[in-house]
């Protein structure tokens, strides 16, 4: 094993949490808003329910693991050759999902803070920051989201408590107005984004201290993150309106100007800024960790490191080719990308515990190892 860094319970919950959190608190809120409209707040609340069977399938698929990642599972399980091809089939998904996560933050960069500045030269400095957080290992990361945790919490209690004046529950009515399809296809997006990408998790779960008790933390993790995010979403509707929080790219940015306390305390929306790129930044270095470790793990290497440069100017390059502009970026995201997390995220754990249940009943079978009688026992 390239990396052998053991985590806490408490800190993998922590890093699942704002992973859960991540890049969707910025951008989900819109895409439920132009589906469900003023029921997008049932629509998040349904796909943190459809998504408990994936975190379910996700800690089945970790008890298999006895102490392996997936990539390393895989190979143990299918063989070389077949579990290569799989591994790095599995592997494009951290590649494309880290550059499209990249591509997020230099499209918000350059439209809400700095217009001026080439999107290319964002993604390079941010590139860097994860680089190097993936280089400390994943011990320091977790760390990391251990001390940086409370002040998010902070953070986003603040943004509660300063927009609750300005809440209008006149927003969210009709309840069903548009009927529950509309409901059930903004529910989608809201299970895929958030939950359906922590599958990236089975990669890191070997490494959390009492293996046996990381699919309950990564359950409990999500589903604090979900309600996170489902606050969000209800504040967007019930502060913004539907059509103002369908409308926007970024509708939880939008929102944290509405704060206005008196005549002095207003415009903060640097409070959701910080808290997006805390979650979005943790999100992006397992993603990159996970990406390179997968990797060296293929291919037998004895460390991940020295693939990190090349690694980050591939991602540099991909996060700009992925799409020509934002507009395109956006219908690719929301038409699409949802079927991919799916995909990902039912076909490889259900990959794994076939794997394993074949294994099982071929060693118990006539033929295996428990059918094989000692000749003076016949």
């Amino acid at each position: 094993m390239p990396n052998k860094n053991a985590i806490s319970l408490r800190q993998f919950t922590v890093l699942v949490l704002l992973m859960t959190v991540g890049d969707s608190l910025l951008v989900l809120p819109a895409i439920p808003a132009s589906e469900a409209k003023h029921d997008a707040w049932i629509s998040a609340l349904a796909g943190l329910a459809f998504s408990l069977p994936i975190l379910w399938l996700f800690g089945i698929a970790n008890r298999r693991f006895q102490g392996l990642s997936l990539i390393e599972y895989v190979h143990e399980r299918l063989g070389r050759t077949v579990g290569t091809v799989l591994g790095l089939l599995f592997l494009l998904f951290p590649l494309t999902c880290s550059a499209v996560q990249i591509r997020e933050i230099g499209d918000f960069m350059i439209t809400h803070i700095l217009p001026e500045t080439p999107i290319q030269a964002i993604h390079l400095l941010f590139i860097a920051v994860i680089l190097f957080g993936a280089a400390q290992g994943l011990e320091p990361i977790a760390r990391t989201a251990e001390i940086l945790f409370p002040w998010f919490l902070l953070l986003f209690t603040t943004f509660v408590f300063f927009l609750f004046p300005q809440i209008d529950f006149r927003n969210v009515q009709p309840v069903l107005g548009e009927g529950v399809k509309p409901v059930l296809r903004g529910a989608l997006t809201a299970a895929a984004f958030p939950y359906s990408e922590l599958v990236i998790l089975l990669m890191i779960a070997p490494y959390v201290t009492n293996r046996e008790k990381a699919g309950k933390s990564l359950f409990v993790g999500a589903v604090l993150g979900g309600l996170v995010l489902i606050t969000v979403v209800s504040l967007c509707i019930c502060v913004l309106g539907h059509y103002v929080s369908g409308s926007q790219l970024y509708p939880t940015y939008t929102l944290a100007k509405k704060i206005s306390v008196g005549l002095f305390l207003e415009r903060l929306e640097a409070i959701m800024a910080i808290m997006w790129f805390i979650s979005a930044y943790f999100k992006i270095t397992i993603y990159v960790y996970a990406l390179h470790l997968g990797i060296a793990q293929t291919f037998k290497l004895n460390g991940y490191k020295p693939l990190l440069l090349p690694g980050g100017m591939l991602l540099v390059s991909l996060s700009i080719a992925i799409s020509p502009n934002i507009v395109h970026f956006q219908t690719l995201i929301t038409r699409y990308w949802p079927y991919l997390d799916f995909f990902y995220a039912i076909v490889f754990p259900l990959v794994v515990i076939g794997a394993h249940a074949l294994r099982k009943a071929e060693n118990s079978g006539p033929g295996g190892a428990a059918g094989k009688m000692k000749p003076e026992a016949r």
